[in-house]
């Protein structure tokens, strides 16, 4: 066997034995490793800027949710976007029907049903298996057992899809989804836009996590949304996460709306 083809079966064998050795050792690190359909999933825990303890979940290589471990604070929410939009709903005191596209560990529609009585919860997610980790290590089925499960739907499709097919209009959308440059996929587009104010009911709310820079090459994204949706909505307007650094990419709050009486959350930037 020549030398060079002897080192490649080497360099492949031990490349090889990592890879099997990797769960192992991030187990020894306390990471989980678990599969899903974007990618591998890592479930670790760590503590907040204030030391509350916390657990994460990145999937493949992205953040897609934290959550509290402390009993009483199971159900709070540890992301700053995700207190604008519960900011947001609790100026509709009578919204019964909510719809949250993008589960992860399933912060929002947790905190939706802990802390809205009167709501249920559609909640879509995509990959069944990002469900089946918010359900056993983020404490969804805990919410389900003691708020009931006639409270929440879990709903394993696209959202786009679900959307479209959907019957009966909700008094909030939430889009809590995104990917690579898209950061809404098609639901920030202009037909997403008039389907969405389509499922909406009259004064109800949409709100989206827009994950870009608000100023520079990066905010391509938000330009496009901003006029996709001054076409549909009456007030369009959004909530930046860095206000002092438009150049950084954050979780921006979009918030579109028919609704003249809604109060915009502080900082808010009123696009129309």
């Amino acid at each position: 066997m020549p030398t060079w083809l002897l080192v490649l079966v080497i360099v492949s064998w031990v490349l090889f034995a990592i890879v099997l050795a990797l769960p192992w050792l991030l187990r020894r690190r306390g990471v989980e490793m678990r599969r899903t359909k974007f990618g591998p999933a890592l479930i670790f825990e760590a503590a907040d800027d204030d030391g509350t303890p916390v657990r994460l979940l990145n999937v493949n290589g992205t953040f897609q949710s934290v959550c509290y471990l402390p009993d009483e604070l199971r159900f709070e929410l540890a992301c700053v976007y995700h207190r604008t939009m519960a900011e947001v709903s609790y100026d509709l005191p009578n919204a019964t029907r909510a719809l949250v596209i993008g589960g992860g560990g399933y912060s929002l529609p947790k905190w939706l049903v802990a802390h809205r009585p009167k709501l249920h919860v559609d909640a879509v997610e995509v990959d069944p298996r990002v469900t089946a980790i918010a359900r056993e290590r983020f404490f969804l089925d805990d919410l389900i057992e003691q708020y009931g499960a006639n409270r929440i739907s879990l709903v394993d499709d696209d959202g786009w899809a679900y959307l479209r097919r959907a019957e009966k209009p909700y008094d909030i959308i939430v889009n809590d989804a995104f990917s690579g440059n898209r950061p809404l996929g098609q639901l920030g587009t202009d037909g997403g836009a008039r389907l969405i104010h389509e499922k909406l009911t009259p004064g109800g709310v949409y709100l989206a996590n827009l994950r870009c820079s608000t100023e520079g090459r990066k905010s391509r994204i938000l330009a496009e949304v901003e006029r996709a949706f001054s076409a549909q909505f009456a007030r369009v307007a959004y909530v930046p996460e860095w206000p002092d650094k438009p150049g950084d990419r954050g979780n921006n709050v979009l918030i579109a709306t028919d609704d003249a009486s809604l109060t915009l959350p502080e900082g808010a930037v009123v696009v129309k």
